[in-house]
């Protein structure tokens, strides 16, 4: 028994500390390096990760409160002074980019801006040209907050992509130097080698431990996105047959 307790004390140097954070300490320089960059990657994705949980949900909410106050509202122009107080909501965005089109066009046509979802409106209206013009602001307006929640996603593909291969080059070099050592001692025995491996493999490790969560969230972060842009284009799609039927020349 205290023989086992022996070869477990023994690395190339002399000394086997058995402990996760031994092991790092005593690893080599560019080891060490690799779980530095590692700990980098993971500690910002981390925080992309929270940021992204709690903006996406704070556009959901409002996106709801949005369109449960236009589905009750008559009138565009009373909608628009009610969409300002949802400012976190790519909904309420879209439409306020629509009207404010729209507000341009028929104060052109007209002088007046709109008002109300009524026949009444649509007979002095516009041309059907103007509805690409409404059309062109609501779908870049729908770029627009696609390409703001997708901010910063990037970083977390990276993660994803890159750190499994940062941690394999430090176990690959981790092994380099415990074979480098097993030269120089003439001594292959699993206690000579073990402790090396054993601390190189730590960068592999912490490689996976980066990439997964970055991974997961990465995804689940891109389907829920797709899915607010697809709801951008219908609520878009919807405010354009509004226009259409009650704004346009008949």
């Amino acid at each position: 028994m205290k023989e086992t307790s022996t070869v477990a004390e023994m690395t190339l140097g002399g000394n086997f500390h058995g402990s996760l954070f031994d092991m790092v300490v005593h690893a080599g320089f560019v080891v060490q390096l690799v779980l530095l960059l590692l700990l980098i990657f993971s500690v910002v994705s981390w925080a992309i990760i929270l940021m992204k949980y709690f903006n996406i949900r704070k556009v959901k909410r409002e996106n709801e409160f949005f369109l449960s106050s236009y589905m009750k509202s008559s009138k565009l122009s009373e909608m628009f002074l009610d969409a300002k107080k949802y400012r976190n909501s790519t909904l309420a965005e879209v439409f306020r980019t629509g009207y404010a089109e729209l507000t341009k066009l028929t104060k052109t046509v007209r002088g007046t801006a709109p008002g109300k979802d009524t026949p009444e409106a649509g007979g002095q209206g516009l041309e059907i040209a103007g509805i690409d013009n409404v059309e062109r602001a609501m779908n870049r307006a729908c770029g627009e907050q696609t390409t703001k929640l997708e901010a910063a996603l990037g970083f977390l593909a990276t993660t994803g992509s890159a750190s499994p291969f940062i941690g394999l080059f430090g176990t690959v070099w981790g092994i380099m130097d415990t074979f480098k050592g097993i030269g120089a001692r003439g001594s292959a025995t699993l206690a000579v080698v073990a402790p090396g491996i054993s601390e190189a493999l730590i960068a592999t490790a912490a490689g996976l431990a980066a990439a997964i969560p970055a991974v997961i969230a990465y995804n689940y972060y891109l389907n829920s996105i797709k899915t607010m842009t697809l709801d951008m284009d219908n609520f878009a799609s919807e405010l354009l047959n509004i226009v259409e039927r009650y704004y346009v020349k008949k």
